[in-house]
């Protein structure tokens, strides 16, 4: 089974995720902005959320994670939560 691991930033709004990505695609580090603007409780560890398989996050999310190229940050993401920026970090097929 597929396996991945992410992090992500979650806001209440497109144009806050929209300025986050600017900056993090200007230098900024991904890990900093998510303890400082992330709204999930992941943000207290630079927004990682470990490893997970197809199916533990919402269908948005899942989408993304498993598709997406690894270290690239992606979104706006809208979910049910708000919503997010995500980066995988690692995901074996």
């Amino acid at each position: 089974m597929a396996m991945a691991t992410a992090r992500h930033i979650l806001v209440d709004d497109e144009a806050s995720c929209n300025d986050l990505k600017a900056q993090i695609e200007a230098g900024a580090d991904f890990a900093v902005i998510a303890k400082q603007y992330s709204n999930c409780p992941s943000s207290a560890e630079g927004g990682d959320l470990g490893e997970f398989g197809p199916g533990m996050m919402v269908p948005e999310f899942d989408k993304v994670v498993f598709s997406a190229p690894v270290n690239t940050v992606q979104g706006p993401v809208k979910t049910q939560f708000g919503y997010h920026l995500l980066e995988v970090t690692s995901r074996t097929e």
